[in-house]
């Protein structure tokens, strides 16, 4: 008549919720000491989930360790949704860890006599010291990938006098930074043109943010530049701004028949650089991705080619 919870089942339950908990609290463990870069410049919206997650933890184990109380019928289904719910966040955590930048991106985010490097909470930027050009660059990363990962393939950019501000996505993914692009427009009124660029998954929210603003009064996307990225969707006859698709050869993720395919989703007169021989992972410096390709060149100069099609690019617009 006790319900309460001193029987078989309440005992095997505590131990599956404490079970968890562990687990939770390892996955916490592990995604600050092998991200531990990435969580502290990135975006903070994972590392406030990891501290949250850490502390709702803790109140668990608390509750779970109390002196048993009664339990009713309802009290079992909605610790059963609770736990399958945590379950699924902690899974999700483990999925978001970041790949951290290495270098020489990290050597990059140095400043020097001609190129300025800030940081803030959502943004890298780097602004050329003399004589900026009303041209600057606005890049989302690829999926899961510190912003950091992107500073040495695009300093060249702002060697050449170029703005160039690096998005921090909530959780490492571009969709959830779809309004960074007119954040950084309105952060930087003096930039009159903007080329709208991306890695992967964040060129293809690239895509729809320079498909939205090509024909803006103010500031507008004048270039959409691709790195081992095409559309989601055609726009092929909306897009007005230059595009730039620069790929590799041995890109696993974004394949070759992939970048192909985008030739008829993109502006007839788009180009496309191929870089024979680099991989997906060699368009930033955050090391080896799962499902890539083996490249066949080195990352210098897989990094090289492709910082030399982005300067050629914006070479190529007008003003």
């Amino acid at each position: 008549m006790s319900g309460d919870r001193t029987g078989e089942p309440a005992v095997w339950w505590r131990r599956l919720v404490l079970a968890a908990c562990l687990g939770s609290l390892l996955v916490v463990t592990w995604a600050l000491s092998t991200g531990w870069g990435a969580v502290v410049h990135g975006h903070p919206a994972y590392a406030v989930a990891l501290a949250a997650t850490a502390v709702g933890t803790a109140l668990v184990v608390w509750r779970a360790l109390r002196p048993p109380r009664r339990r009713t019928t309802l009290r079992w289904v909605t610790g059963v949704v609770l736990l399958v719910l945590g379950v699924a966040w902690v899974a999700f955590l483990a999925w978001a860890r970041p790949f951290t930048a290495v270098e020489p991106a990290l050597s990059a985010m140095g400043s020097d006599d001609t190129v300025e490097v800030s940081e803030s909470a959502t943004r890298v930027v780097l602004r050329p010291t003399t004589g900026p050009s009303s041209t600057a660059v606005f890049f989302q990363p690829g999926a899961l990938v510190d912003a950091r990962a992107y500073t040495a393939v695009l300093r060249p950019l702002a060697e050449a006098g170029h703005p160039v501000v690096i998005a921090k996505q909530p959780f490492g993914i571009a969709f959830l930074a779809l309004g960074a692009f007119d954040g950084a427009r309105t952060a930087y009124p003096e930039v009159s043109r903007w080329v709208v660029g991306g890695h992967s998954l964040g060129g293809t929210v690239a895509s729809i943010e320079a498909d939205r603003a090509d024909d803006d009064a103010t500031a507008p996307a004048v270039g959409l530049l691709l790195f081992a990225s095409y559309p989601a969707s055609d726009v092929s006859t909306s897009l007005t701004a230059a595009v730039e698709s620069v790929s590799g050869t041995e890109d696993g993720l974004a394949t070759p028949d992939d970048i192909e395919a985008s030739r008829t989703t993109l502006p007839a007169d788009a180009g496309f650089t191929v870089v024979d021989g680099a991989s997906h992972a060699q368009f930033g410096d955050y090391g080896p991705q799962p499902g890539d390709g083996t490249p066949t060149i080195s990352d210098d100069e897989a990094r090289t080619r492709i910082s030399r099609a982005a300067v050629d690019f914006l070479g190529t617009l007008p003003g």
